[in-house]
């Protein structure tokens, strides 16, 4: 029995699909998992990771040689609801554009990280940096009431009807006039 027949018969006839035995096709999928989730992160929590951007090209531009989660999680406040890790969505744009480059790997300083490793990033570009942060400048706090959570079909401008704004249909029973059980 092969290493492909192998992993069929012992997890089903989707185990091909899902984890290919090929290393480097399982490297190349694990990748394109990776960065759909990170971009899916970069357009939904937008203000969060451009103030992780932001600071990570300050760290990067004080004069720092290098920059890591752990400066990036140190300079910007997330709400108690949010997971830090929509974070690892910070360098990914900053990379392709050529403005960092990975520069090797660094055990984190923050304990609630088990001391695991964290890519260093290092400037590939100064003048890039700096246009970049003069094109996207810090971004306003979202409103209280988060987009994800309104439907499709409303936008963070409109307001939802009160009860008062609805009318007497909205009213209990034993508070409309005339009602004879109230």
């Amino acid at each position: 029995m092969t290493a492909a027949n192998l992993s069929t018969a012992t997890a089903g006839p989707a185990a091909a699909v899902v984890a290919p035995t090929d290393r480097a096709a399982g490297r190349r999928e694990g990748e394109r998992r990776k960065n759909a989730a990170l971009d899916l992160l970069a357009a939904r929590r937008e203000v969060f990771v451009r103030r992780g951007q932001r600071a990570m090209l300050a760290v990067l531009l004080d004069g720092s040689p290098t920059a890591t989660a752990d400066d990036v999680r140190a300079a910007v406040e997330l709400p108690a609801d949010l997971d830090p890790r929509l974070l690892g969505a910070v360098p990914g744009s900053l990379c392709r554009a050529g403005i960092v480059r990975a520069d090797g790997f660094v055990k984190s300083a923050r304990p609630e990280r088990h001391a695991s490793y964290l890519q260093r990033w290092a400037l590939a570009d100064v003048a890039a940096a700096k246009q970049w942060l003069a094109r996207n400048p810090d971004l306003p706090d979202l409103e209280a009431e988060p987009l994800d959570d309104l439907p499709l079909w409303q936008t963070a401008q409109q307001k939802r009807p009160t009860v008062a704004a609805a009318g007497r249909s909205m009213q209990s029973p034993s508070t409309t006039k005339g009602n004879r059980n109230g």
